[in-house]
C-alpha cells in the first residue's frame, strides 16, 4: 500500500467542486478531534515517567506470578503427556 503523504490530501483536496468543502472539512475536523481524544494506552503508558512505568511493570509481573501459581494445576493437565497419539 501506499504511503498517503500531506500532498496527496492536498492534492485531492484541491480537484473538489466548492460544494463540497464544507464537508469536507467538518470530516476532517471529525478526524482530528477523534485522534486527539482515543491516544493509544501504549502510548499514554510511553509517556509516564520511567518510575512509574517500572512501578506498573513490577505490579503486573506480581499479578502474572500469582496467576500462573493459582492455575499451575490446569496447565500441567492440558500441558502435560504424550503428543502422539496411541493407536
Amino acid at each position: 500500500m501506499e504511503t498517503i503523504t500531506y500532498s496527496h490530501v492536498q492534492d485531492l483536496v484541491t480537484r473538489l467542486p466548492i460544494t463540497k468543502l464544507p464537508r469536507a472539512h467538518s470530516f476532517l475536523v471529525d478526524l482530528t478531534n477523534n485522534d486527539a481524544d482515543t491516544q493509544s494506552p501504549q502510548l499514554d503508558f510511553m509517556h509516564l515517567p520511567l518510575s512509574e512505568r517500572r512501578r506498573i511493570m513490577e505490579q503486573q509481573a506480581q499479578q502474572m506470578v500469582a496467576h500462573y501459581e493459582q492455575t499451575a494445576a490446569e496447565r500441567e493437565i492440558w500441558q502435560g503427556g504424550d503428543f502422539a497419539d496411541e493407536d
